[in-house]
């Protein structure tokens, strides 16, 4: 049976602009057959004196991105397209490659992140979130019959190299993103760097994600690629049994039916909310540190519900959630999303780290202008019987709505609808999406 397994990369691609000459550097070493790897002397702090408010000030912030950049993405999507994404991902990769930005270049790379804490904060707060998130791994649910449960963050830098890189940014990257610069060969060889990098993103991903970066990408233009990866395998704490999937009809968006897999789970207590035009289900994961919550609009209320759902309306859901005997059916699905996020980020105001002429990345290095090229992202997923993502579903809850234990919701998930990977703790949004096909 195939375990629930996410992976998602995302790639910021740094060159030159393109009306400079390119001229050989004789002392360059042109061998890329073996990758150097240079780092700052520093090591990634794992105590973090960041308090949890400052973290979830960072979680909230991260979440008005999420929803920001996810709307600007909806109005290229098909009517019957799934997507899914990593705000968490992008964040961390942005965020890694703002240490380095400078001037206007930095403000709006700090708008459009939607980051309200002070600059000095940003990194170490991050490297709070992921640290908390990491030991939430270890919160697993003992007698439980799901089998297993991880998540994985990993961040990397390849650098042309013979290219001089500013200590400060270097030691930031070490001690908040525990990362370092991969050596390689750009100029002479960028087809040996497209190699080297995908093999990281394959390795880093347990090979869900391949082929991240398509031939072309990467030229003799390129200086720097930063690289976050996020693997999550998760059993479900309450798993489906695969003798109760059967074969039922999937209303889509514009009124046909498609026959799915429809799995069953009932009279298991879950966190449940019934609002105006919607009910909301968290399934709770192995390590109940993290859930999967599905949002699921009413009939003929997909669009009016995901035009005006917003990061508020989201946390009065979690907050209005009360534990009751839930009888859910829900679909399996399988797919991934690819995207190229440069328009999505420019309409949030990050339009000059792409310009040829304004982009200010002078704390990455002195050497050249460098500017933003591209930001690829690439996620995939599968929920089945033994598994998604997992969230509390011992999450603190405050019920304002009154409901009989003694007889369970009869919750059909039988049309479009929305989904959020979350870390309880801190409601941290790692994967949203929506199925509109499964």
């Amino acid at each position: 049976m195939k375990q629930f397994i996410m992976g998602i990369t995302i790639l910021l691609l740094l060159a030159l602009p393109a009306c400079q000459m390119i001229t050989e550097d004789k002392d360059l070493e042109p061998n890329t057959e073996d990758v150097d790897y240079i780092k700052s002397d520093l090591v990634r702090e794992t105590s973090s004196t960041v308090d949890l408010n400052q973290i979830m000030t960072l979680a909230e912030d991260n979440a008005a991105f999420a929803f920001a950049i996810n709307e600007q993405i909806n109005q290229t999507l098909g009517k019957n397209e799934n997507f899914v994404f990593s705000p968490l991902s992008l964040s961390l990769a942005l965020s890694m490659t703002l240490s380095g930005a400078d001037s206007t270049t930095e403000q709006g790379m700090l708008e459009a992140l939607h980051l309200s804490i002070p600059e000095e904060k940003i990194y170490p707060s991050f490297n709070a979130l992921l640290l908390a998130i990491e030991q939430s791994q270890e919160m697993t649910k003992k007698g439980s019959e799901g089998s297993q449960f991880q998540i994985n963050f990993a961040n990397s830098i390849w650098g042309q190299a013979g290219y001089s890189f500013d200590t400060e940014f270097l030691d930031t990257l070490a001690k908040y993103y525990g990362a370092g610069v991969y050596n390689v060969d750009f100029r002479r060889n960028p087809k040996a760097a497209i190699n080297a990098i995908n093999a990281w993103v394959e390795d880093e991903t347990q090979e869900k994600i391949q082929d991240l970066i398509p031939s072309g990408a990467i030229n003799e233009l390129t200086r720097l690629v930063l690289a976050n990866a996020i693997y999550f395998n998760g059993s479900w704490l309450y798993p489906f049994d695969a003798k109760n999937t059967s074969q039922q009809p999937f209303k889509l968006l514009d009124g046909p039916e498609v026959t799915v897999e429809l799995m069953k789970l009932s009279g298991k207590s879950l966190a449940y909310d019934k609002g105006e035009n919607f009910q909301a289900v968290s399934l709770p994961y192995l390590s109940t540190d993290f859930n999967m919550m599905i949002v699921l609009p009413d009939a003929g209320k997909f669009q009016e519900f995901e035009n005006q759902f917003s990061p508020e309306a989201l946390k009065t859901i979690i907050n209005e959630m009360k534990f009751v005997k839930v009888d859910l059916s829900m679909p399996k699905f399988d797919f991934e999303s690819t995207l190229n996020a440069n328009n999505a980020l420019k309409a949030l105001g990050m339009e000059e780290a792409f310009d040829v002429e304004k982009a200010d990345f002078s704390g990455i290095t002195q050497e050249d202008e460098l500017m933003i090229t591209d930001v690829l992202h690439k996620t995939t997923i599968t929920v089945d019987e033994a598994g998604t993502e997992a969230a509390a579903a011992s999450a603190v809850i405050v019920g304002v709505r009154s409901y009989n234990p003694e007889d369970p919701i009869v919750l059909v998930i039988d049309r479009p609808f929305q989904f959020f990977i979350m870390h309880k703790p801190t409601n941290a949004i790692l994967f949203m999406g929506k199925v509109m096909q499964p």
